[in-house]
């Protein structure tokens, strides 16, 4: 009794959200290719194996839009063989578990929001496109996205009424109930309920899922052949990838409500091990479900206990009622993921794009045209190096904006009295070289141009000192402006060097073409050098 008191609002929580998910998960399995039975036995062994092994207390883990997307374009690509299609979810299993052990849970989550942005908002179109053809009473056109919105138009003008009828009816379920109603039974399944009793009085001849198989699934070991190798593994990291990130914002999600810290590269591993175990059973792949999260913790979940409990329900549902199921019309389920597909457009980001950055609202709408019209691993990074590109631009702007070249003591706020009465005693032959932050790629080409307009000066001194780390494009910059110093017959002398900058610049070889009289560990003793290799030369000094 201690124990159900304990845990009763994981009990409760994991009741709730295996209500939302039951709707979801057929759903989910029906737009996937794969079958109603495909989504449920996803959500089962997802969610089971997510929470059990997982990183994060509150999480439940079962299919999700992006993951159907990309199962429908599996499908699709394998001309319906689902052996190499759930071969694809376990191959996208280990590599998530790859993923966890080699730790690179923390660096999937720096992907850019816009990019985040622009393929969540792309992956809801593709949600919608694919449930036209349903909702309109057809059978879903083959092809990629962009020949199945070819088919639409002919699909419009012969439309089958009884269900569009079902389909507006369940999409107005899912926009319209009451907040206060949805709290006690959720939108998905009052659509599922209305929808289904509604064509079963008046709306008969709308398709309906048909005939699901009762019982504990089979496993079956994946087959691949060599020539299907290169297609099956291109998805399964897809499949990987998505399903990382995916599961990763909604940990984030969960930490922010909860005031909790989800380890990332646990639960990498147990969504791996969720997928592979969907894979072998014939489940479509799944990852962390961000509704599903937030109804469980609202409940009341306190544990990853929730999780194993919300699978448990399912099994319970698809053993005991999974002929009920059949009788549900697909143009329900249509209805219920046009509703989740306009949700997963990433509005908010939308609505701002008057007042965004303009960069890194073209990063969101090339991600977003990619994912629809291409595949999402070329959005992803595409949109990736796009973000990236933009940033380290961004990034150099500041650098240059923060480099000096001087030769004067009235051009330098933060000399020392002995410092400045060097510089001015040399009369413009001794130039001093100074930036701050970071120095990589997209700065060395400009900060090298830089201290070329020193040559002729007989000694540059580079104060290195605020630096933290440079790059290899940046040394080599550094490098050349070191031997047209030499051709110029003039002196180059760094000072300031942190430990991994000097690292860097000595496995670059830079190091190698300075004398010992060529580095400083302060600007002091770097300008005493410099002074005196401008009196030594007479006028002419020599590097």
């Amino acid at each position: 009794m201690n124990l159900l008191a304990r845990h009763k609002g994981d009990v409760f929580g994991e009741l709730t959200a295996a209500v939302v998910a039951l709707p979801l998960a057929l759903a989910f399995g029906v737009a996937s290719g794969a079958g109603a039975l495909a989504g449920l036995w996803g959500a089962i062994l997802v969610g089971f194996f997510a929470a059990v092994f997982g990183g994060t207390r509150h999480q439940v883990s079962g299919p999700t839009g992006p993951m159907t997307v990309v199962m429908a374009l599996i499908v699709t690509q394998l001309g319906g063989n689902l052996t190499l299609a759930f071969t694809a979810v376990v191959l996208a299993g280990l590599f998530q578990i790859a993923f966890g052990l080699i730790r690179i849970g923390q660096y999937i989550k720096l992907v850019p929001q816009p990019v985040v942005s622009g393929f969540m908002s792309g992956i809801g179109v593709i949600i919608i496109i694919l449930q036209f053809a349903h909702g309109l009473g057809h059978e879903p056109p083959a092809g990629e996205v962009v020949e199945k919105l070819a088919a639409l138009p002919g699909m419009a003008l012969a439309p089958g009424y009884q269900a569009l009828a079902l389909c507006l009816l369940c999409l107005a379920v899912m926009t319209f109930t009451p907040r206060r109603l949805a709290v006690l039974l959720p939108p998905p399944l009052i659509a599922v309920l209305a929808g289904t009793f509604a064509a079963m009085l008046w709306l008969p001849d709308a398709p309906r899922i048909g005939d699901i198989p009762t019982g504990l699934p089979q496993i079956a070991l994946p087959a691949l052949t060599l020539a299907d190798l290169p297609t099956v593994l291109r998805y399964a990291l897809i499949l990987a990838f998505l399903g990382s990130i995916d599961s990763l914002l909604t940990s984030l999600v969960a930490d922010s409500i909860t005031r909790t810290h989800h380890d990332s590269n646990r639960e990498l591993v147990g969504q791996g091990i969720g997928n592979i175990a969907a894979g072998l059973c014939g489940g479509i792949a799944g990852a962390g479900a961000t509704m599903r999260t937030l109804v469980n913790i609202r409940a009341g979940a306190t544990s990853r206990l929730s999780g194993a409990i919300h699978a448990l329900v399912l099994l319970v549902a698809v053993l005991g009622f999974g002929g009920a199921a059949s009788h549900i019309p697909l143009a329900v389920l249509a209805g219920i993921l046009l509703k989740v597909g306009y949700d997963i457009i990433d509005w908010p980001y939308l609505k701002r794009f008057r007042h965004a950055p303009r960069a890194d609202f073209t990063v969101m709408a090339v991600t977003l045209a990619l994912t629809v019209f291409v595949d999402l691993m070329t959005a992803v990074a595409a949109g990736v190096v796009m973000a990236s590109l933009i940033f380290v631009a961004r990034t150099a702007d500041v650098q240059m904006k923060s480099a000096r070249i001087s030769y004067s003591s009235d051009q330098v706020a933060d000399l020392a009295p002995e410092e400045a009465a060097i510089l001015d005693a040399a009369g413009g032959r001794i130039v001093l070289f100074h930036v701050e932050g970071p120095l990589s790629f997209g700065s060395a080409r400009d900060l090298s141009r830089m201290m070329r307009f020193t040559a002729g000066r007989e000694a540059l001194v580079v104060d290195l000192s605020d630096v933290p780390f440079i790059d290899t494009s940046a040394s080599m910059a550094l490098e050349e402006v070191i031997t047209q110093a030499r051709e110029a017959d003039d002196a180059v002398i760094l000072c300031g060097l942190r430990g991994p900058v000097r690292d860097t610049l000595e496995r670059t070889g830079v190091m190698a073409l300075l004398g010992d009289r060529q580095q400083a560990a302060s600007r002091l003793q770097a300008l005493q050098l410099a002074r005196d290799s401008v009196a030594g030369s007479g006028g002419s000094a020599s590097a």
